[in-house]
């Protein structure tokens, strides 16, 4: 192991090599441990090495999502819409569940990376080859949102209100209190209805695999819906 960290320190230092690196900081500790001093010291340089290769930290940061969104999958060939548009979302999704700090880190720029933009025009140029109208491509994307890039604000998500990185909450709520559901019963009804998963942010006992799964598969059938009956912006009730 040690003559693997010495190879590592001796390899040249490169634009690609400082992102891998960053990527894998902020994979172990979050990204909020993600310095240039801390990155400098993982690598065995001096921190002003890092400024030939990434001007400062925002572009770091834009550097490390755009490496994030290259590993999801590609479009599968000769496939229809929906399936191609599934298939890349939970590729995406599966992608952030490696890097739980990435959606926070995508949210928090305010230009979209090349690598998001690149993803995103891939996308949408997926629904115009299936015949989508501009227009209704155009709502599509307003309708998915996140989730295009495989994450989604959940309601009860306290990480994300707090701004700890990640996907999900390592300490989900408990139970509602007896009080709490006598006075909200509807919520307390249905508190118990799904299946079970620890880890959820919705709530204890949500799968968010499948709550995620459950809401995007409602969002394509209404969009295949719409995308059969010709749909159009110019129809819809004022």
């Amino acid at each position: 192991m040690a003559e693997q960290a010495d190879t590592l320190r001796r390899t040249p230092l490169s634009r690609t090599r400082i992102l891998r690196a960053a990527v894998a900081l902020a994979d172990e500790a979050g990204i909020e441990s993600l310095s240039m001093r801390n990155l400098a010291q993982d690598l065995g340089v001096v921190p002003m090495a890092l400024y030939k290769h990434v001007a400062n930290k925002d572009e770091l940061l834009d550097g490390m999502i755009d490496m994030v969104v290259g590993e999801i999958d590609p479009p599968v060939p000769d496939a229809g819409w929906k399936r191609v548009v599934r298939g890349r979302i939970l590729s995406a999704r599966q992608v952030l569940r490696r890097h739980p700090w990435a959606p926070l880190a995508i949210e928090s720029r305010n230009m979209a990376t090349p690598a998001i933009l690149a993803y995103l025009d891939s996308v949408v140029g997926t629904l115009r080859a299936d015949g989508f109208s501009a227009d209704l491509a155009h709502h599509v994307m307003h309708a998915m949102g996140s989730r295009i890039l495989g994450f989604s604000q959940e309601l009860f998500d306290a990480s994300r209100r707090a701004g700890r990185s990640g996907i999900t909450d390592p300490d989900p709520p408990a139970a509602l209190p007896p009080e709490v559901a006598a006075r909200f019963p509807h919520l307390a009804e249905i508190a118990g209805a799904a299946s079970h998963d620890d880890a959820s942010v919705v709530g204890q006992g949500c799968d968010d695999q499948f709550e995620f799964e459950f809401a995007l598969d409602l969002l394509l059938d209404g969009i295949e819906r719409l995308h059969r009956q010709g749909w159009t912006s110019s129809r819809r009730p004022r």
